[in-house]
């Protein structure tokens, strides 16, 4: 059983902090000079670094707490991405038509959120399994729907469920806002005041979680 706690990590902390997605690519140079690169991995893996954000003692306080609390690397949780945390675009509010979640077959009710980063001809589907509450809107063939009459959403998964007849024939899009599941990278937070003081910060690594 997934040990995930769904508590979100202090966003006045994580605001500052850097990271972003990393990939897996095994690259093997053949005698030819041509090269032939493979992945093991369908999804990419974000890290960060949550020390960057940290700019008073009462915020390594609020980290220690946190980081006490999930007992280090033992229990993943919620994590905001300044930098991708909405279903569109940064600067655009979030829309019922954002992304595209599939075509109903006539059958089907359930959805599950993603992302789609396009470039070109070349796309890749995120799955997102930690939307935010209260932030997910959804249309079925352009026409929005209403949270808790005509659809449900699970906040731990990211799975959509219709209330009414399965939609055929039509499209099924959604807008939200996002959390990335994570985990501590580390058992051990080295501090010190004085060192804080003087412009040291603290190497606090987070890892995105398989959920």
């Amino acid at each position: 059983m997934m040990q995930f706690h769904e508590v979100r990590f202090p966003v006045a902390l994580s605001f500052g902090s850097i990271g972003g997605p990393e990939r897996r690519t095994d690259v093997v140079t053949l005698a030819s000079g041509f090269e032939e690169r493979n992945t093991p991995w369908a999804h990419s893996r974000r890290r960060y670094d949550a020390g960057i954000g940290l700019r008073s003692m009462d915020d390594i306080d609020a980290l220690i707490a946190f980081f006490e609390a999930r007992r280090g690397q033992m229990y993943g949780f919620r994590w905001k991405d300044w930098s991708d945390f909405k279903s569109g675009k940064p600067s655009t509010a979030v829309s019922a038509t954002d992304q595209v979640l599939g075509t109903g077959d006539g059958v089907r009710t359930e959805f599950a959120l993603l992302k789609a980063y396009a470039s070109g001809e070349a796309r890749y589907d995120r799955p997102i399994a930690k939307p935010v509450e209260g932030s997910v809107r959804l249309a079925v063939d352009g026409v929005e729907q209403t949270l808790g009459t005509d659809f449900g959403v699970d906040f731990a998964t990211g799975m959509v469920t219709l209330s009414g007849a399965a939609p055929a024939g039509v499209s099924v899009t959604a807008g939200y806002e996002f959390d990335v599941p994570v985990r501590f990278d580390t058992d051990r937070i080295q501090t010190s005041a004085a060192t804080f003081q003087a412009g040291e910060v603290p190497d606090v690594p987070v890892i995105e979680v398989r959920v």
